[in-house]
């Protein structure tokens, strides 16, 4: 449980979303709507009293009139939650795995060729990750970039054959974390991890082996930072990404799903 929730924390400070809440036992976090994860409640321990600190959370999400959201992580520690979810009518949705591993001495060999490493995403690498990923417009995407660049991260792009962007991604460098138990990281060690995200190729360009580009540029330049080990987060039901990341030896340590409200109708009729 103890590895887990150390996990958990590498995964809340590679996504900081920019209004946050601590009740000194879930961290409640508010970006004007923009992604899930940057506006859901983390439920970093067990909270003594579920009832109060569900309506305390509510209270908090419709001061910004944002729906509340839970990112729910699978262990025994979320039963208690989960049945006052279960009570109030809350949603499943987004069944998402993580995956880890530890550095290997293969990381270090040279970067592919043609991958571009930035440690800030220009305005092409968001342009092409909003337009597979984003939803909404300059506003939005403003928001976004502030949780990119909310912790330090290394930025990749590659073109295609006629210099155009093909797909890009993100490393979230997270320090002190280091030594491995089953894939995931010790929170009694120091060091630093890497977290992939925004990986995203332009539709017409997919299965061509980019993406596996982006992933194997990303992981030497970790590498070369000295990164004891990387996770990432994929879709349950993505089982082309699946089978990329566990060729890339990435194994799943956990996963979560969101759990919202149901939206609330006015009534109607006599």
């Amino acid at each position: 449980m103890e590895v887990l929730s150390g996990l958990e924390s590498l995964m809340d400070a590679a996504w900081p979303a920019p209004e946050r809440h601590d009740t000194g036992e879930w961290v409640l976090r508010a970006a004007g709507g923009v992604t899930q994860r940057a506006n859901s409640v983390w439920p970093r321990v067990a909270a003594a009293d579920v009832a109060a600190a569900v309506r305390e959370a509510a209270s908090w999400y419709r001061q910004r009139r944002l729906p509340v959201i839970y990112q729910i992580f699978d262990h025994g520690g979320a039963a208690p939650l989960n049945a006052v979810l279960d009570s109030l009518g809350y949603t499943r949705q987004s069944d998402t795995l993580v995956m880890s591993r530890p550095a290997e001495p293969q990381d270090g060999l040279p970067a592919s060729a043609g991958v571009e490493i930035s440690e800030h995403p220009s305005a092409e690498w968001l342009e092409l990750w909003w337009s597979v990923d984003g939803r909404g417009g300059a506003a939005e995407l403003e928001t976004a970039r502030a949780i990119l660049t909310g912790c330090p991260a290394l930025y990749a792009l590659v073109r295609d054959d006629d210099g155009g962007a093909a797909a890009v991604g993100r490393l979230a460098v997270v320090h002190g974390w280091s030594a491995v138990h089953g894939g995931a990281p010790d929170p009694g060690a120091a060091g630093s991890w890497g977290g992939l995200y925004c990986m995203a190729t332009r539709p017409d360009f997919r299965r061509r082996g980019y993406a596996t580009r982006i992933q194997q540029a990303l992981v030497r330049a970790g590498a070369e930072r000295g990164l004891a080990g990387y996770w990432l987060l994929v879709m349950a039901s993505n089982s082309a990404a699946r089978e990329l990341y566990g060729r890339a030896g990435f194994r799943e340590v956990s996963r979560y799903c969101y759990r919202q409200e149901r939206p609330r109708r006015a009534l109607t009729g006599c």
